[in-house]
């Protein structure tokens, strides 16, 4: 009896040992596991170190280009607020033009009434001319006549002659300077555009 109780005894610590051997087995197996994961792991983790590195690499590179656009960016603020202020000038210039193209309209159709008038007067003076040369020579004519008549006049004649000389003088200048001022304002219109 004493030694099937010893027998039995020992058969279960066999079986207690061979549980124990298959259970260390099993956790030598999830350690071996365990270990292959951890070593993935380790190896992940070294990528995911060099990532990192890049990514501080980058983003010390990003910094800097972000700390050069601000320069630009402030350097282009200073060049907005100067075209503002340009466009502010050429504003003011623009309208000052506008307020001069006005006068200088003015200007031209005041022009154009003067050279007209100044025309008007340049046809009438050389209208008078013409009449003046045309007495004279009437009167030079008629000088010649009474000269080959013998008439006793002719000194009245001559002096008559001789004042409508001087006059057709007076107005030969006359004219010459009514069409100096008529070439000047023509010009003038011209720098315009304005027909004469």
């Amino acid at each position: 009896m004493g030694f099937v109780r010893g027998s039995e005894i020992i058969s279960v610590v066999q079986d207690l040992f061979l549980d124990l051997k298959n259970d260390i087995n099993e956790v030598k197996s999830d350690v071996n596991a365990l270990k292959n994961e951890v070593s993935e792991l380790k190896s992940d983790v070294g990528e995911l170190k060099k990532d990192v590195a890049e990514l501080k690499e980058d983003v010390a590179v990003l910094k800097e280009d972000v700390a050069g656009l601000k320069e630009d960016v402030a350097v282009l603020k200073e060049d907005v607020a100067g075209l503002k202020e340009d466009v502010a000038v050429l504003k003011e210039d623009v309208a000052g033009l506008k307020e001069d193209v006005t006068v200088l309209k003015e200007d031209v159709a005041g022009l154009k009434e003067d050279v007209a008038d100044l025309k008007d007067r340049m046809d009438k003076v050389e209208n008078a001319v013409i009449r003046i040369e045309t007495t004279q020579e009437n009167v030079t004519n008629k000088k010649l006549q009474l000269l080959a008549e013998g008439f006793q006049a002719v000194p009245e004649m001559s002096e008559e002659l001789h004042t409508l000389s001087d006059d057709v003088e007076v107005i030969k200048f006359d004219v010459d300077i009514v069409k100096k001022v008529v070439t000047t304002h023509s010009a003038t219109l011209n720098k315009f555009g304005v027909a004469k």
